[in-house]
């Protein structure tokens, strides 16, 4: 199966959800964070950097759970200032 390149706007989204997610970590490590949301330091490390921009959706709930942050939340900071004239998804 031969997955469909993100866009633009998809990969911009992917990084602002990484910078919150780093921002939120704060000064705690990412081996603590990655632990208690049952993940390893590299899955974190790859979102954080956007190099993983559509982490699953189990993922962001562990990492949500872990950093007090509320779903609602994470998914409207992630788009914020994003439309900017790029290529959105369809809406489902």
């Amino acid at each position: 199966m031969v997955r469909t390149p993100l866009t633009p706007w998809e990969r911009r989204r992917g990084e602002q959800l990484g910078a919150l997610l780093r921002a939120a970590r704060g000064e705690r490590s990412m081996v603590e964070v990655a632990a208690t949301a049952g993940l390893s330091a590299e899955t974190l490390r790859k979102i954080e950097t956007g190099r993983a921009p559509t982490p699953a959706f189990f993922t962001i709930a562990a990492l949500a759970n872990a950093l007090g942050l509320t779903l609602d939340a994470l998914a409207t900071a992630s788009v914020e200032g994003l439309d900017d004239g790029m290529d959105q998804p369809m809406s489902a």
